[in-house]
């Protein structure tokens, strides 16, 4: 089993700030969170090397990586994957989540009915050609013309209401298309971790592979 991503992470001794520390020795021991892993661009740039993945209910990264890898570890993997920074905004909400999102934007259920844009109807002409898209966003009075046949047409009354309860659930939804790394690459991956995250010799601050020192200029008066 994998270490959680917080083990990856190196630590630095920080300068105390704390207002009843008195001593220029005092330091305080912190994670490097400005260390940020990142998987090899020959990998991530190849989708051939992911499989696709759809998110179902309220699924976390821990469950989706113990089901696909074995390894609830491996949490960071699946973000690191989909390039996801903030799981608050960028992973699909639970339900109860959503429900709460919806009343914070929206104040009221009500208010979730109400029309966010309108969107276009699919039109064809006598041909079976697609003359407009479905799915469009456009003004309720969006008018065309087109000619089929030699005919002039004009187009009219085929747009519809999308609200505002359907606008956020597709937007919810579409973050449930995710992509999954290939088993066999993970090693690669967890080695690669291990030498972004590790501090190389040469600085003046270097104490270890996995600890810096800052240095410490304070004054007192």
């Amino acid at each position: 089993m994998s270490k959680p991503y917080f083990r990856y992470i190196p630590e630095f001794d920080y300068i105390s700030r704390e207002s009843n520390s008195k001593n220029i020795s005092d330091y305080i021991r912190v994670k490097n969170i400005f260390k940020k892993a990142e998987i090899n661009q020959d990998i991530f740039k190849d989708l051939s090397n992911f499989t696709k993945y759809k998110i179902v209910g309220d699924e976390r990264p821990d469950n989706i990586a113990y089901k696909v890898y074995n390894d609830q570890n491996l949490d960071w993997l699946i973000l690191l994957s989909n390039n996801i920074l903030n799981v608050e905004s960028e992973w699909p909400l639970s339900q109860e989540s959503f429900h709460n999102y919806l009343i914070s934007k929206y104040n009221t259920e009500e208010n979730f009915l109400g029309v966010h844009h309108y969107e276009t109807t699919q039109i064809l002409n006598s041909e079976g050609k697609i003359i407009i898209k479905k799915g469009l966003e456009v003004p309720n009075d969006f008018s065309m013309t087109y000619y089929d046949n030699g005919i002039e047409i004009i187009a009219n009354n085929f747009t519809v209401g999308i609200t505002n309860y359907q606008y956020e659930t597709k937007i919810d939804n579409d973050k449930r298309n995710i992509y999954i790394l290939k088993s066999k690459y993970i090693n690669t991956i967890i080695n690669d971790m291990e030498s972004i995250m590790s501090y190389k010799k040469g600085s003046s601050q270097y104490v270890s592979k996995n600890l810096v020192k800052g240095s410490n200029a304070r004054l007192y008066n």
